[in-house]
């Protein structure tokens, strides 16, 4: 029949429809997601950059930090600013589909009013059997029947469909309601949001404005803490080679592999590390990531590059540095003018927690993941707790945020 071919093709486009739905409810849940964590970044940024006012500060640290603060507030804009203008799609979406299905509900009224009527004419008993009764012969009467049922069940599924149809004009219309709400509401924390970064821009512009007159000074100081750094990272690395170097001749194994050679435990442990991957606790309880793993324009000065093999992450005062992993303390490394760092070796990975004030492990301990291991250092003339955080794959780098869990 013409009518339920109809209501076929109008049953695949609800279900086209529904698809297209889903999708976007998946991107709007993702987006969301995005939204709570920058959120939560911002929280933990306030708490642990901007919470103590009588705490003094060099003006490059606050330059850093409102720099810091400000690149999370953009991305938190954007991704609310890309919520809304996906609610406006899905609001669109939904308008229409209402509109569609107000038609299609009116059609199948009418449809099945006439059904009915049909129905009403032709509906006593006698009457069918007579129908069937006046087949001329039993195949006609036989299709006659089927008719009858085939138009039976069409009745029914016109029925359903009606109440489908209403039942969804209904939902639809609840989230209409539900999507502007939502839309509204992250409006009106985007206009909060652009306020707030405005004062912190007009902020940020004070603070540069007194680096400007001397930032060939401020220069100096960011090449001789990269220097600094460079000379923590070389001591790193040559320990660790030396640590390869080591396994391989102990295991009979020639001593220019680039490699750990691993005891039947150690692979079962570094198989068990990487199988973590992206699962990995964080090394302290409450910490933010100030300067990211490889190299980076410096925030003042944008000409200067600077190549970090880890990531520095800002934390609280006296904050407890912890394992990230089951392990075995490798090395306690202590050099001139620099403060202490914890290596902790896990099969053929490492991982590596620098600018400690206190150490509560020694040499050659097994740790568990989330022990304590130390304390994170304070720069008094800074105001910073800054533990600086590695992880190797053998003697090469790895990026911690693909490791530790919701880092990125």
């Amino acid at each position: 029949m013409k009518n339920k071919s109809t209501y076929i093709l109008v049953i695949i486009g609800l279900l086209f429809c529904n698809f297209s739905v889903s999708a976007q409810s998946d991107k709007q849940k993702e987006l969301e997601a995005k939204r709570q964590q920058l959120q939560k970044e911002i929280q933990q940024i306030n708490t642990l950059l901007f919470s103590d006012k009588k705490r003094e500060k060099s003006v490059i640290t606050l330059v850093e930090d409102i720099n810091y603060k400000v690149s999370v507030r953009r991305n938190l804009i954007k991704i609310t600013n890309d919520q809304a203008n996906l609610l406006t799609r899905e609001i669109n979406t939904n308008q229409k589909e209402i509109s569609s299905l107000r038609d299609q509900l009116k059609q199948l009224k009418e449809d099945y009013a006439t059904m009915v009527v049909k129905s009403y004419k032709s509906k006593s008993e006698q009457s069918r059997v007579m129908f069937l009764l006046s087949s001329d012969n039993f195949k006609q009467a036989y299709k006659r029947l089927q008719y009858i049922n085939q138009y039976t069940d069409y009745q029914k599924e016109q029925g359903d469909a009606i109440k489908e149809k209403t039942s969804k004009l209904q939902e639809l219309n609840t989230a209409l309601l539900k999507q502007k709400e939502d839309k509204q509401k992250l409006v009106e924390e985007n206009r909060v949001a652009k306020k707030r970064l405005e004062s912190e821009l007009k902020e940020h512009e004070l603070l540069m404005a007194s680096i400007r007159k001397n930032l060939s000074s401020y220069t100096s100081q960011i090449k001789k803490k990269q220097q600094e750094a460079d000379r923590i990272d070389k001591e790193i690395d040559r320990l660790i080679r030396a640590a390869i170097a080591a396994s391989n001749k102990k295991a009979g194994k020639s001593s220019r592999s680039k490699g750990f050679a691993l005891t039947p435990e150690a692979k079962a442990l570094a198989a068990n590390f990487a199988a973590n991957k992206g699962k990995l606790p964080w090394p302290v309880e409450k910490g933010v990531v100030k300067v990211k793993y490889g190299l980076q324009s410096d925030p003042i000065d944008r000409s200067l590059k600077v190549n970090n093999q880890g990531v520095k992450i800002a934390t609280e005062k006296s904050a407890k540095v912890r394992a990230v992993f089951n392990g075995v303390v490798s090395e306690i490394m202590i050099i001139k003018n620099a403060n202490p760092v914890v290596m902790i070796r896990h099969g053929n990975y490492i991982t590596v927690y620098k600018n400690l004030s206190k150490i509560s492990v020694k040499k050659g301990d097994k740790v568990t993941t989330n022990q304590a291991i130390g304390e994170v250092f304070t720069n008094k003339s800074t105001g910073q707790t800054m533990l600086g955080f590695g992880i190797y794959k053998d003697a090469k780098t790895q990026n911690p945020a693909y490791w530790i869990f919701k880092m990125k």
